[in-house]
């Protein structure tokens, strides 16, 4: 399914509009999709904030950044989403920093092969995909919703499709396995935007939340994986796995269409229209028939609320 308007054409990091006057925080830009997402962002005049759990990671991502585009703007923060400590100061420092925040991109995630908890006592993974941007964004969303035509985007993935919400073992304790509680965690990633979106739109909010994912990118995502994992999905390019699996550059694109592009409108999903939509140019995609359950969006809602003590301040939800 093609795009708002641009069904016919290619769209690439040079259809990104000029972004000067424009904050932008991303989460886990000092790598990978993060880290293409920010570069071109800033690029285009952003000021951009890198919202990374590793400070020094994060300063060297701002020294490349930097290094391309000498003029830019970037800051680093520091931000661990496993952590409601960490994601409470996070948001305090950029609040007090920045009065408004045109554009949020909850990039940053990933697996865990074996089962850990968090110091809050969460799953690490759902901690890290859902629980901790769900919380980061609920902090932030009044910068946002002052700002005309902010937006929210968080990065999802095509795994959502085998994802189910396990209401009864969120924390995966009967039982834990590593690509079950990933899939949840990125089926919660679109349940959260549809929901969100469903009640900006009752309050009749100048924000939008929209969704995206990267397709098979080439990442740092599988470099603590199994060996078959790992040498298919990795870092690493080789001649089994080039034709489903993209660079980091090109699956950034879906995450810079949902945050940039002007057609793009609340509750669209974008992602590469090839193959299983692993690989190729951002499309407008639809998402799986599980992830639009109205009640099950709204009931994920009421326990990240629960769990992570924010609320969100939206009239209307």
């Amino acid at each position: 399914m093609g795009g708002h308007g641009t069904a016919t054409r290619r769209w690439t990091s040079a259809d990104v509009p000029d972004q000067r006057g424009r904050t932008v925080v991303i989460t886990g830009a000092n790598s990978g999709l993060g880290f293409e997402t920010a570069q071109v962002c800033a690029q285009r005049g952003a000021t951009v904030v890198l919202a990374c759990r590793n400070p020094d990671r994060a300063a060297d991502a701002e020294a490349r950044i930097t290094a391309k585009a000498p003029t830019a703007k970037v800051s680093t923060l520091q931000l661990d989403l496993a952590s409601l400590a960490s994601v409470r100061r996070a948001a305090e420092s950029l609040r007090a920093d920045h009065p408004r925040i045109d554009l949020l991109i909850n990039n940053a995630g990933g697996i865990r092969l074996g089962h850990s908890l968090t110091e809050d006592g969460f799953e690490l993974t759902l901690a890290t995909n859902h629980l901790g941007p769900f919380a980061f964004t609920g902090l932030l969303l009044d910068r946002l919703l002052k700002t005309p035509g902010s937006r929210i985007v968080t990065v999802s993935s095509i795994g959502h499709r085998h994802g189910t919400i396990n209401f009864d073992d969120l924390t995966c304790e009967r039982g834990y396995r590593s690509f079950t509680a990933y899939f949840q965690a990125k089926l919660a990633n679109l349940m959260f935007t549809y929901e969100l979106q469903r009640r900006l739109g009752r309050a009749g909010a100048p924000t939008i939340a929209v969704a995206a994912h990267p397709g098979n990118a080439r990442t740092e995502f599988g470099r603590d994986m199994p060996a078959p994992f790992r040498f298919l999905m990795g870092p690493q390019l080789s001649p089994v796995n080039s034709w489903i699996v993209q660079s980091p550059r090109m699956g950034a694109l879906s995450t810079l269409r949902a945050a940039t592009d002007p057609d793009a409108h609340g509750g669209d999903y974008y992602g590469p229209p090839g193959l299983a939509q692993f690989t190729g140019h951002p499309t407008r995609v639809e998402s799986s028939a599980r992830s639009h359950d109205t009640w099950a969006q709204h009931r994920l809602w009421q326990e990240s609320e629960r769990l992570t003590g924010v609320a969100y301040p939206l009239s209307g939800g």
